[in-house]
Order: C-alpha cells, then structure tokens, then sequence
C-alpha cells in the first residue's frame, strides 16, 4: 500500500524533460518548409546531447544525387545540437536530408526530413533509414545484453550468497562463480564488437572492420565496455588468490568485493536510460542499486537452489544458511520496490502512458510477472520458516529431559541372579483382602520417545523449498528478459515531450514521392527503361511523371507511352493515367488513387511503327 501510494503521488507530480533515448526538437530549415534562398547550413536540434557518426547527416538533390557538404558536427557548446554546411550553390527544388546519431543512452536513432528551394518539386530520392538498427545486429545485441544481466547476476549474487549467508561448504558454488565469470567476460567481448555494426545499422558482419572496432574503443559506450572487462581481471585475479590462500575472505576481501561489484553496476547505468534525461546522478544512483538488488536475489536465489540440490540426498542445508538468505532477500526486494518505482515515473510521466505507449505496456508486463514473482518469493520464505522450525522441533526431540521427582531405574542385576520376570506379576498371587494401590494423580506422563517419528521430516521441507526457489528462479528469468526489452525502448516521458516540442518520432520515414523503374525491350535495340514518378504515392489525388531512357543511359524520345494503374484485390482498375508527351518527358497532373495497397501499373511503349512492348510492375500505394 505504501509504494502504490508512493507511485500515485510520483506519477501525478507531472512531467519533466525528456528522459532517455534522443528525439529531435527541431530542424532548420523546418521540415517541408520552402525558402526563397538556399541555406547555408542545416541544424537539427535533439532532446538530449548525440554522439555523431561517420555518415551522421547526408543531403539528397532532387534527383536522388547526394549533395557534398562539409562534415557533420556539434554546435560549439551544445552536444545537443548537430549541422552541417551546404555547398553556395545548391539549387532548387526539394532536398531530402537523413541522419542516424547515437543517443546518450547508447541507443542509434535515425531519421529523415525535406526542404525545398524556390518550389517543392517531386523529388526521387529513395533514401529510406528504415529502422534504426539492423534486425539481424539489434537481435543478436539484445541477446548478448539479456545473457550478460544473467551472468552479472550469477556472479555478483552467488559471491554474496558465500559472504553473507555463509553456507558450511561452499564448494559447490564455485562452478556457478566460474561460469557467471566466463559468460559475462565472452558476452562483454561480443558486445564490443556488435557495437560499431549496431550503432550503424549494418549487418553482424560488418564487426569485423577494425577501423570501426578502433572507433568504438573511442566512444563513451565503447570505454564503458572496456572498463567492465577491467574490473572482471581485476575480479577475477582476486578469486584466484583467494582460492590459493583457502582461507575465509576478510573484511578488506569483501570490501573489495563491493567496490567491484558497484563499478560493474555503473558501466550498465552509465550506458542507458539513467544516463540522460532529468536527475542524472540520482537516477543512475538508482538504477546501481536496482541492479545490484537484482543480482543478489536473482543470483542468491540460484546459490540456494544449487545448494538444495546437491544436498537433497547427502544431507540438508542448515536453516541458519537459509534464514539468512531470507532476510537478504527481503532486503534486496525492499530495494527494488523502490527504485522500480522512481524509474517508473521518470520513464512514465503520466498514467496514460502506461496504455499509450510501447514503454509503458512493456512496464505493466514486468509488473504483472513481478507481482507472480513477489508470491513466489513469499511461498519460499514460507518454506524457510517452516524448515526453521522443523530443525529446533528435531533439535529438542533428540534432547528429552527426565520427568521431574521421578524414581531412578533400578540397576541391573548380576548375571548369576535368576532374572526378574518379564511380565508383572499376576493379580493372583496377592491376597483378595490386600488394599489395592491407587495411582498417584501427580505422576508425570511418559516422555515421548525420541525415535519417534516427526509430522514433517527436513528433508522433505527441503524438496519443497527447493521446488519453490526452482520456480522463482524462472518468473525471475522471464523478470529479466522483459528488462532487457525495456532498457531498449524509448521511454514514454521522452516520445511525449518531442510530440510536444512538435517533431516527429527519431524512426520516421521520408515523405518522398514514389519512384518506379520499368525496363523493356522493344525489338532489336529497342531497349531500354522507363522511370515512373507518383507524388506523393498515396490515397487521393496524385500527380505522375515518366522519364525514358535509352540504351546509353540517356534520355529517350518514344513516339507512344501509356500507364495505367489496376488494384487485382480489389478488383479496380485498369484506370488510365491519361499521360501526354510534355516534351522530353510524360506527365499527368491529375490521377485519382481511390485506395491503398499493391497496385500493378502497366506500362506500354512504343519505339517504332512496328515495334511496341507492354512491361508490368508493382508500386505500393499508402494511406
């Protein structure tokens, strides 16, 4: 009840800047603006300071043909402000300019915008930025991410399990601290790799340029990479020395310990959402502490398991290693409650946001598999109760005290004495007149024996720990997939604050023209292509033009050309275009496209008196 009202009154303190992934405030020129002059440069201004590429910004003429301009770079004073300068003479017409830029928060974030000179003109340019990352690369770096929060988790937190629950053999978890090591050294070195083709958008095999390695050794996510690869020797060295001393780690040991494990904890808040936005130092304060919280308990919670396991049939893990466990546990969910919901606000913003946006139905998905996790959690800590419990019923039923004021047993007798019977005596052998002997109501009962058996035997709360712990493990891996998604979304404080500042999201596409190329061959030498341009491609009215080209590549005169358009799912169509020969080119200023989809236009021309061919192609018409 109190961290739901903590929320309430977080999320309805209002909105601040954007927080986290960069989306651009503004551009000038303005997007689709026409000027009377050229400019002398183009600027474009973001939410948050941008890392700059090799090929950050690039300008397209009207006919697709890349302008050259100086070099991309920031405004002196402002990581939050990119130009470029533009050639003097720089034509008419309208231009398309596309960027790609590296957020603060190491995400790549692209897109693109027009402007025109004189007039706004059809424009042939098929720049496209597509997604920001390539599928392949942003898959695979998800992946590598994802492997390297478990292996961090599998280190950090099986150490502490050894230090602060301190089970009597440790041995078992030296596995888990080896493979915890080694995955999370390999995932970072994989990592590093993957930056330069996923900061780019190119394909995994583009890892293997060194110019891009050296560039990404360079950069702010790079550096951070490589520090945590220093602290894993640095770690790692140190396990090793303590494994030849076998001897217990002292205060200085674990010190130490936490120190690595803290500035393992910074090069992952360093690197996303924490690091831009509103209360930098407060929210990467946050997100180290959420991280290392996570790690203790989702870790801690596998030492345990291993522990369990290993020791179902030998023996059990005392209740004073579990309990301990328990209470860090506790501790470590009482962290994440609490930094869960102060990163909540910051990405949120609003409660709308949790339905309107990606970021936020991400979030009531963790949620949800939080609050399974959390009812897990408290099964478990159920079962370490009882098996504390269990262990101090055995621990007294193998110390029974003699009933007070009871007789002492009579000694034995010698072994030349004829045996007292095993029986008592029979009634009969004492006089019917003899006073018969009343039992004495003060008599103590008979102890319970301690060979007796106990209702619930350790061992068997300890299969149904282990079984629970299994089971938290799981919603707790599942947990941290969908964290792993997260860090990679655009929060939705940051999408509504550019929605605000009135510019478009950083994956938009360009609003550019449709361009269709035809080929054909018409008779002996007759061949050659067509290129068919549709502005602006979309439902409604649009205007077209073809150009022809001959042989050689340049221009063609053609004494007949017809298009006409035709949608078979809908069965429309054909629709002539009605074009007509504009000398040097053909054009229609008015062509009516009714609906969306896949249309096929068919072209037909005419090179000679005897010499005619009709070609077909597809062209995809959008709302």
């Amino acid at each position: 009840m109190l961290l739901g009202t903590m929320l309430v009154l977080l999320l309805l303190g209002g909105a601040g800047p954007a927080s986290a992934h960069a989306a651009v405030r503004g551009t000038d020129p303005a997007d689709g603006t026409v000027l009377k002059s050229a400019p002398r440069q183009i600027t474009l201004t973001f939410t948050e300071s941008v890392a700059l590429l090799d090929d950050s910004l690039r300008v397209y003429d009207p006919t697709n043909h890349r302008v050259r301009t100086g070099e991309a770079q920031h405004a002196p004073g402002h990581s939050d402000t990119v130009r470029i300068a533009l050639p003097a003479k720089l034509g008419t017409g309208t231009f398309t300019v596309a960027w790609r830029v590296v957020s603060a928060d190491s995400h790549p974030v692209s897109g693109a915008f027009t402007f025109s000179v004189g007039k706004a003109t059809p424009t042939a340019a098929l720049v496209d930025p597509g997604p920001a990352e390539n599928p392949a690369t942003g898959s695979l770096y998800t992946i590598v991410r994802y492997v390297a929060y478990l292996a961090a988790a599998l280190l950090i937190g099986t150490l502490t399990f050894a230090a602060v629950c301190r089970p009597p053999d440790a041995t078992p978890l030296r596995k888990a601290v080896r493979t915890g090591w080694w995955t999370l050294a390999a995932a970072t070195v994989v990592l590093l790799v993957l930056r330069a083709p996923y900061e780019e958008g190119t394909a995994p095999a583009a890892a293997f340029d060194l110019s891009a390695l050296a560039r990404t050794a360079t950069g702010r996510p790079g550096l951070l990479l490589l520090t945590r690869l220093a602290l894993l020797l640095v770690a790692g060295a140190g396990l090793l020395l303590l494994r030849r001393r076998a001897a217990p780690p002292g205060r200085p040991a674990l010190a130490a310990g936490a120190v690595l494990a803290v500035g393992l904890a910074l090069t992952w808040a360093a690197a996303e959402h924490a690091s831009a936005g509103i209360q930098v130092p407060v929210a990467i304060t946050s997100s180290v502490l959420h991280l290392l919280a996570m790690a203790v308990w989702l870790g801690g919670l596998t030492a345990l398991l291993t522990l369990l396991s290993r020791t179902a049939e030998s023996g059990t893990v005392p209740a004073a290693t579990v309990t301990r466990f328990s209470r860090l546990a506790f501790a470590s969910v009482t962290v994440l409650a609490v930094t869960g919901v102060y990163q909540s606000w910051r990405g949120l913003g609003s409660w709308q946001a949790l339905a309107d946006s990606s970021y936020g139905r991400l979030l009531v998905g963790k949620l949800a598999a939080v609050a399974v996790l959390l009812v897990m959690a408290a099964l478990s800590r159920q079962w370490t109760a009882r098996l504390a419990a269990v262990e101090v019923s055995e621990a007294v039923r193998e110390r029974v005290p003699e009933p007070v004021g009871a007789r002492p047993a009579p000694p034995e007798p010698e072994p030349a004495t004829e045996p007292e019977p095993a029986t008592e005596p029979e009634p009969a052998t004492e006089p019917e007149d003899a006073p018969s002997r009343p039992t004495s109501p003060s008599s103590p009962p008979s102890p319970p024996s301690p060979t007796s058996p106990s209702p619930v035997s350790p061992l068997d709360v300890h299969r149904a720990l282990r079984r629970s712990a299994l089971a938290e493990v799981a919603v707790a891996v599942a947990v941290l997939g969908i964290t792993t998604v997260l860090t990679g979304t655009l929060p939705a404080r940051a999408e509504a604050a550019a929605a605000a500042d009135g510019s478009a999201p950083a994956t938009v596409g360009i609003p550019t023209a449709s361009v269709t190329v035809v080929p054909f061959q018409a008779g002996q030498g007759g061949n050659g292509k067509v290129q068919i341009t549709l502005d602006p491609g979309r439902v409604g009215r649009n205007s077209l033009e073809a150009v022809v080209y001959g042989p050689d590549g340049g221009l063609s005169s053609v004494p007949e050309l017809r298009i006409s358009l035709s949608l078979p799912a809908q069965k429309i169509g054909p629709i002539d275009t009605r074009i007509t020969d504009r000398g040097g080119y053909w054009a229609a200023d008015s062509l009516d496209v009714p609906l969306p989809g896949t249309w096929t236009m068919k072209v037909t021309v005419r090179v000679s008196d005897l010499d005619q061919v009709t070609e077909s192609q597809t062209v995809r018409i959008t709302r």
